[in-house]
């Protein structure tokens, strides 16, 4: 099958043929229909999460079961089942999952596995144990969640990483009652998820910022009421909206020091800053022990948007298949897999929101 692959940190990604292994007991084999070029991949693709090459890209997808486990061992789907890919099942047993907090399993979330080989007998890994930028994948039965067949396959690729991400942050990590004052930092596909969240949550003004004026019209699609270019007066920007006190709730989705910096200084006294954006490891943020104890902010981040895939993500595919949540001002490039090299390109220069790879 095609599959799109970098073989080393900063390399370009490539097509290539890679070859699945069979599907074993608990395991399914799906057809990709489409999958999203999220940040994370970009982070394989630099080296910053550190993954093993040659690596095969992709785990926000959506597709359909085409073949199950030994004897029918499929778990709760079956063969014809459309389904959202989930890159961090949860395992259910331990410390984390037994007390509430799945999305910080212990099992989950390795930056690759190993899985299958190349045409020339290569051994590849996967990202986040899908690599689902190719044509098929075989995962685990508990790594796809079910969800309505007629729900377009472009928006349902997105519920399995940006959307369930951005939508946990604001209303389960974040809490973001009706009312209260939002400023997501950062617009690519996450951040222009947590504007739609944010609105749909009933905050009020909700504040998009970004270093791009280009998104001012996507932020405004998403739900903003307000839109600022990143800059050094960005906090004051967002104190002049807010009756000079600052957000209620910083959400920052950009994943940098100097912009967790801004959300911090963009914060109402006794407000919150969610960090959703996964940054770089020797990228330090700074905060003086006055300001912690005299602002009595809250900081804290947000892992997979402190979701439980399994509960929520069916309920998100409700929401969109019943019209209460719009997720098309998501996508703005619809793309081959030929062409996904360049949508890279494009996401590390800041242009639009989500490139979705289509392939039927």
């Amino acid at each position: 099958m095609k599959a799109l692959i970098v073989s080393a940190a900063g390399e370009q990604p490539r097509i290539a043929d890679v070859v699945l292994p069979p599907v074993g007991p608990g395991e399914v084999r799906v057809r990709i229909r489409a999958a999203g070029v999220c940040h994370s991949d970009l982070s394989m693709v630099n080296g910053t999460l550190a993954p093993s090459y040659p690596l095969v890209l992709g785990h926000e997808a959506a597709g359909v079961v085409i073949e199950v486990g030994p004897e029918g061992a499929g778990g709760p789907v079956a063969v014809g089942d459309h389904v959202v890919l989930n890159w961090a099942p949860p395992c259910r047993e331990c410390w984390h999952c037994t007390h509430g907090e799945p999305w910080l399993c212990a099992e989950g979330g390795r930056p690759s596995v190993p899985r299958g080989h190349l045409a020339t007998g290569e051994a590849t890994h996967v990202t986040l144990g899908l690599g689902a930028l190719a044509e098929e994948v075989v995962v685990p039965s508990h790594a796809v969640v079910p969800v309505p067949a007629d729900i377009p396959a472009d928006v349902a690729a997105l519920l399995g990483c940006a959307v369930l991400t951005a939508t946990g942050a604001v209303n389960r990590t974040a809490e973001v009652r009706a009312g209260q004052s939002v400023v997501v930092i950062g617009l690519g596909g996450v951040g222009l998820a947590a504007l739609i969240a944010a609105r749909s949550a009933g905050a009020d003004p909700v504040i998009g910022v970004d270093l791009n004026e280009a998104k001012r019209d996507l932020a405004v699609a998403a739900g903003a009421t307000h839109f600022l270019v990143s800059d050094d007066t960005t906090a004051k920007g967002v104190r002049a909206l807010t009756g000079g006190r600052g957000a209620d709730h910083a959400i920052e989705c950009a994943g940098r020091a100097v912009t967790i910096g801004t959300a911090w200084r963009a914060t109402r006294r006794g407000g919150q800053v969610t960090v959703v954006g996964m940054g770089a490891r020797n990228d330090m943020v700074s905060l003086s022990a006055l300001d912690i104890f005299h602002s009595a902010r809250t900081l804290r981040s947000s892992v997979y948007g402190s979701s439980d895939p399994d509960r929520d993500l069916p309920a998100l595919a409700a929401a969109v298949h019943d019209g209460t949540v719009d997720l098309t001002p998501l996508i703005t490039d619809r793309i081959s897999l030929e062409a996904a090299p360049d949508a890279f390109d494009r996401m590390s220069r800041g242009l639009g929101a989500r490139s979705v790879v289509l392939f039927d």
